[in-house]
């Protein structure tokens, strides 16, 4: 991986991905410029990173690294980006670092600054900001959620059976104590 000690400006971006929108962090290394998109809009997406090159006074043509947490939108959004000609990377979110003694105000606009800046200090040679995760094949990638669903199904399954058996045992309860006092119990 080649580092930003040369002279040329590239575009940072972090994204903070939710169901309904994806929160936008772009940085030139000097200013960092925040925007909502809404989520899985791409064209809104590369869209936004062309008007953060011009209000960021950076060259059309700049390269454009850019990072967000590993999730439950698993590594489209990687295969996309890298599609369009960026760098990304896909970090583990349990491995970034935190400040343990300091309390942090949790917001996703915060953790969108946050990670660009981190994106940055990676960039530049910092290894220890958090670990970046293995990208699986589209065909591996399709057989982990094959098994997870297995998984979530059978658990669901279990929750069902323990739910119904619940009821059951309410209603012989209800019905055992009403028959009870007939009989004179």
């Amino acid at each position: 991986m080649e580092s930003t000690t040369g002279c040329e400006k590239r575009l940072y971006m972090a994204m903070e991905l939710s169901a309904s929108k994806w929160g936008l962090a772009f940085s030139n290394e000097e200013k960092v410029r925040q925007i909502t998109v809404m989520a899985g809009d791409q064209a809104g997406l590369l869209a936004q990173v062309k008007r953060a090159k011009e209000k960021l006074g950076l060259p059309a043509d700049a390269p454009v690294v850019c990072c967000y947490e590993a999730g439950r939108d698993g590594f489209w959004i990687h295969r996309f980006l890298e599609r369009e000609g960026m760098r990304n990377h896909v970090v583990d979110a349990a491995s970034i670092e935190v400040n343990r003694r300091k309390r942090r105000v949790k917001t996703d606009r915060l953790d969108a600054e946050s990670l660009v800046r981190m994106l940055i200090r990676y960039e530049k040679g910092e290894r220890t900001l958090w670990r970046v995760a293995k990208i699986p094949s589209e065909a591996e990638e399709d057989e982990r959620r094959l098994h997870r669903e297995i998984q979530r199904l059978k658990k669901e399954r279990t929750s069902h059976c323990n739910r119904i058996r619940g009821l059951l045992v309410l209603q012989e309860r209800a019905t055992g104590a009403a028959l009870g006092d007939r009989l004179g119990r």
